[in-house]
């Protein structure tokens, strides 16, 4: 009876432990293998225990050039979005206009629709323009994806925020520039960077809407998709279980320095 009381009382707290160690379970696994000396080509077996993948961890013929692509390709498609979402969120909480409310529906749309449609969209798009399909139509096609994304993260942010701040910095004699500057973006801060890493994770890791209109541009997850059919190398298991390492540290000093900010501005 006792047993039954304490996981009735933390019932809540179980759940999310399971649920936490089912999401995390495919990165222990990734990285695990990362440190596996194979025997062939495949790296689904556990053989010995090898550091040689981590000692050379662009051992492959073009993994890390497909890699340094894929950085490249995330990291504008993160910037294009983010600037272009965020103008976009502040354009429909703070202003009315023609159309708001179709614009506001169809701006879940990328969200809402299949990757396998919006890629054969963009393909036939491409096509009848004359594009040549490569480095800048996986750009293009990244930044209408993310787009939606950062919208409704910062859309989220603008909505909670009080706008009798402005008002107040206004009163204060301070311009529409230092207003925005020292009062609005800091606020719309978290919602706007929520967004950008939202975009360059789904950027990064995206391979549907990449194979469709990548023609003979290969990016770390076509790279992959590619290796899969012949042989999976130890390498990619490194650059993987870099990648969730460099996450994770990201998040937690995030979060310590959220947790400093928050001590901070607590009166002692």
């Amino acid at each position: 009876m006792f047993v039954i009381r304490w996981i009735r009382r933390n019932l809540v707290v179980i759940a999310g432990l399971l649920t936490l160690a089912y999401m995390i379970l495919p990165n222990i696994v990734v990285m695990v293998f990362s440190f596996n000396n194979p025997k062939g080509r495949f790296n689904y077996a556990w053989q010995e225990f090898s550091l040689d993948a981590w000692k050379d961890p662009c051992g492959v013929a073009d993994l890390c050039g497909s890699l340094s692509l894929s950085l490249q390709i995330a990291a504008w498609a993160t910037v294009g979005a983010t600037v272009l979402g965020t103008m976009i969120a502040f354009a429909l909480v703070r202003y009315r206009f023609r159309a708001r409310g179709a614009i506001n529906s169809l701006i879940f749309l990328p969200m809402a629709m299949p990757e396998v449609v919006m890629a054969a969209s963009l393909l036939t798009l491409f096509l009848n323009m004359g594009a040549q399909l490569g480095f800048w139509t996986v750009l293009i096609a990244h930044i209408m994806f993310c787009l939606s994304f950062v919208v409704t993260a910062v859309k989220a942010r603008v909505m909670s925020m009080d706008p009798r701040l402005e008002e107040a910095a206004r009163d204060l004699y301070a311009g529409p520039v230092q207003t925005f500057l020292r009062v609005t973006l800091p606020i719309a801060a978290p919602g706007i960077a929520a967004g950008a890493l939202l975009a360059f994770a789904l950027s990064f890791d995206d391979f549907i809407i990449t194979n469709f209109n990548a023609g003979s541009t290969v990016t770390f997850p076509m790279f992959v998709w590619g290796s899969a059919q012949r042989g999976t190398p130890v390498q990619i298991n490194v650059i993987g279980t870099a990648m969730f390492v460099i996450a994770v540290l990201m998040v937690l000093g995030g979060q310590l320095v959220a947790n400093r900010r928050k001590n901070s501005a607590q009166p002692k």
